[in-house]
Order: C-alpha cells, then sequence, then structure tokens
C-alpha cells in the first residue's frame, strides 16, 4: 500500500521492483476514520467471522489485517506531480504500476463512469506510470465502482474506454474472487485482447468484529476486506483456478498474484500455482526486508 513517493520510494530501495502506487482518483477524496485498518486473527478458519486483535505479539510472518479506507485519494494536481517526480527515481528494472478508479456522481450513467476511470488513467500515463491498474474491486466502498469487476458487460466498457486513452501501456486489472467459475471464465474471456493481464485478489470478505460481537468498522461495513497470512492459501487456490482458465481458452492475460506473502515460500507456492508475478500488499508494512530475502534464494527473481 504506496499512496505516495514517501512509502514507494524506500520499498524501491528495499530491493521492491514491481510497486503499485495505490488507487488515485480525478478528484481528492478522503479516507474513512479511524480505526480502518486493524489486526485481526481468523481462529485458523478460512471463513466466517474475524476478531480485532489490540496487540500482536508473536510472528509478524503471521499477521492478517482487515482494512477500510474507502479508497481515499490525493486530488490529481497533487498525485501528478508526484508520480511524475517518484518516476525519475527508480532504478534499471523497476516498474512504476499506477492503480487508477473512478469517482461516480449519483445519476451517471457507465459511460461518464469509464470517462472517469480512462481520465485518471490517461492522466497517469502522462505522469509517468508504465503499467495501468484499474482497480474493478474494493469491498468497502458502496458505490459502482467497488464491485464493477462482477458486472461482466460494464467491466468491457470500461476497459475498453482506458484502452483508448492510454495506447498500448500495459493494462491490469484488479479483481477480488468471483461468485464462481463460471463467472470467472466468462470474465477473462470477456477482457482477453484489451488488458494485458489481472491482478488478483483484492482481499476476502469476511465480517470483521470486536471480541463482544460489535463491528469495528460500523455496521454498514460489518463486512471487509481482510489480507495477510488468512487469505494466502484462498490466493493460491484462486490463482490456479485462474491459471487453468487462462490455458484451457488460450488466453494472452499475465497473471499478477497477491495475497498473503510473507514468506519465500508463499512466493514459490503462487508462482507454481501459475503467476507470472508476485506482489506483497501488507507485508512488507511489517517485514521490509522481504524482497532482499526473496533475492537472496531466488536470483532469477
Amino acid at each position: 500500500i504506496l499512496p505516495n513517493s514517501n512509502w514507494l520510494l524506500p520499498y524501491a530501495r528495499r530491493g521492491f521492483d514491481l510497486l503499485t502506487w495505490k488507487t488515485v482518483r480525478s478528484e481528492a477524496r478522503a479516507c474513512y476514520p479511524l480505526p480502518n485498518w486493524v489486526l485481526v486473527d481468523d481462529g485458523g478458519r478460512a471463513d466466517g467471522p474475524v476478531t480485532v486483535v489490540d496487540r500482536w505479539e508473536g510472528d509478524p510472518r503471521e499477521v492478517s489485517s482487515a482494512v477500510c479506507f474507502g479508497m481515499p485519494s490525493f486530488a490529481p494536481v497533487q498525485w501528478r506531480a508526484d508520480i511524475r517526480w517518484a518516476a525519475g527515481q527508480l532504478l534499471e528494472g523497476q516498474l512504476l504500476i499506477v492503480s487508477v478508479v473512478a469517482s461516480p456522481q449519483l445519476g451517471w450513467t457507465l459511460d461518464q463512469t469509464a470517462d472517469d476511470y480512462a481520465l485518471c488513467a490517461g492522466w497517469a500515463v502522462e505522469s509517468g506510470a508504465q503499467v495501468i491498474e484499474a482497480n474493478l474491486s474494493c469491498p468497502n466502498v458502496c458505490s459502482a465502482e467497488g464491485s464493477l469487476y462482477c458486472d461482466v458487460l460494464s467491466s468491457v466498457r470500461v476497459v475498453e474506454r482506458i484502452r483508448a486513452a492510454i495506447g498500448d501501456v500495459p493494462l491490469l486489472l484488479k479483481l477480488g474472487v468471483f461468485p464462481s467459475d463460471e463467472r470467472m471464465s466468462e470474465f477473462l474471456r470477456s477482457v482477453n485482447g484489451i488488458a494485458n493481464g489481472v491482478t488478483l485478489v483484492n482481499c476476502v470478505t469476511r465480517e470483521v468484529l470486536r471480541g463482544d460481537g460489535v463491528p469495528v468498522f460500523g455496521e454498514q461495513y460489518r463486512r471487509a476486506g481482510v489480507l495477510g497470512r488468512g487469505i494466502h492459501q484462498a490466493t493460491v487456490s484462486v490463482v490456479g483456478r485462474v491459471r487453468e482458465l487462462i490455458c484451457r481458452h488460450g488466453l494472452s492475460l499475465e497473471l499478477a498474484a497477491v495475497g498473503g506473502v510473507s514468506r519465500v515460500s508463499d512466493a514459490e507456492a503462487l508462482f507454481g500455482a501459475g503467476a507470472d508475478a508476485v506482489l506483497c500488499g501488507s507485508s512488507p508494512a511489517f517485514l521490509p526486508g522481504l524482497a532482499v530475502e526473496m533475492k537472496q534464494l531466488h536470483p532469477e527473481w
């Protein structure tokens, strides 16, 4: 989660080479109020509620957390200048991915939402983005951009509009967990040839509760995005299924995997499942030396 150059560049200097600038918008958007990032205990369960813990005293590689940010953004005049400066500071071989999202207003049509995505993507490319990531999935917003990936036809319209705005610049689509493999297959086949690849998974949605059963982010966000160690096995499973669909249908999509990577063996598992690239979301906050550790054991990475 790298919201500006103050976060992105220190991780670039620590060996992280695929650097995703946290989702930007065409307007300033405040972050949801505190608490908006909490540590959680999943009780060893793959689904069901997770419980907030006030303090983590165990192995940092085992951390799971839940977030409810609402996809905040600096104003375009700020993030465009910051991206432009940061892009010039990266080393050879490092790649700047900028995540973009629309900010639909009341009464907007799909075409207006698609145009807003495209506007942000074009600005990001002008500012130095080498790859655009269209964020089609966020579990913690109530407007249309938060679950766009679930609507295949609307997603295609948006992706086509972004492609027209950015030309040949590589385009990734950030996705959540699909309700079925059939829907996932339909989505992948529909965007093939327009997008270059997909990034998944964007959290796993679960109830996030205090010990007394009260939702920590409020009733409106009783279910929120869980990330970290607790979603790793689910991510490996999804990546394997996506790779199988890509191969079965002869698709040209690349696959960037993210979810619960806190050990070298976690990245190995995702590459083994079919990922072309492996990203880290929250774990670098607790394990800033993780990229160095990986490269020491896998210089080919």
